[in-house]
Order: C-alpha cells, then structure tokens, then sequence
C-alpha cells in the first residue's frame, strides 16, 4: 500500500566547520573527549566517543556517550524544523553525527540487553534515512 500523504521537508542540520576540522584531527581518546568537551552540542564528537567505547569494550560508556549526542541532536533537530518525523538525510554531512549517535546508541543498548530500546532505535535510524542505516550497519 502507497502512503499519499506528503512526507515533510528533509531536515539538514548547520555546518559546524570549526567542531568538524577538530574531531578530524582527533586520534586519541582524550582528543575525542576534548573536542566533546568543547563542542558539547555536536553530536558527532559524542558519536565518535560512543563508537570508541562501545569499539574498546566500555559498553556502558558508550551507551552514556551516545544517548548524549543522541539528545543535543534532537535538540537541533527541533531547533531547524524537524517536528518529530520525516528524513534526516544521511547525504547531507552534517546530520550524520545525529544519525550515527542513534546507530551507536542501539548497538549499545543491544549490548546491554535493553532489546526494545535497540529495535526502537534501530527503527528510528531507518525511518530517518535507510541509506544511513546501511552505511553504518556497513552493507
């Protein structure tokens, strides 16, 4: 069955160059959390953290890091227009660190056995984007 209702606008979050050239030339852990530390609204510094943890067997670390970014993202989802629903598009750069926060977060809470939460989030990334599912599921 086709939905005939119009999909809302795609949300595209603002450029953060200055955050962005920081997580780049971040190679440790304490870079990753500095730059965390002072861009604490970019949810790509807290997906990057929550990926390293999650990587390095802090899961509990990672599930804290990424619900973080998790949250400052829906906070500027909100903030450009976003009302709860419609594509966040993953071609769009700056929206993969929202995306890849909520990827981070339902691996960790995966791991954890929170297993409703992880289908929950797991939804909630393919609703956003499909194509930002698969690229971080790595298909």
């Amino acid at each position: 069955m086709q939905n005939l209702m119009p999909q809302p606008p795609a949300t595209l979050l603002p450029a953060d160059d200055e955050a962005a050239a920081v997580l780049a030339a971040a190679d440790t852990d304490e870079a990753y959390a500095a730059a965390a530390a002072r861009f604490p609204t970019s949810s790509a510094a807290w997906a990057a953290l929550a990926k390293r943890a999650i990587d390095g067997g802090q899961t509990v670390a990672g599930y804290a890091y990424a619900r973080t970014g998790y949250h400052r993202g829906l906070d500027a989802l909100r903030r450009n227009g976003w009302k709860g629903h419609g594509p966040v598009p993953w071609s769009h750069e700056p929206n993969r660190g929202f995306l890849s926060c909520l990827h981070e977060l339902a691996r960790a809470a995966d791991a954890i056995g929170e297993s409703d939460e992880a289908a929950r989030c797991a939804q909630f990334l393919r609703d956003c984007d499909p194509m930002a599912a698969d690229a971080l599921a790595g298909a």
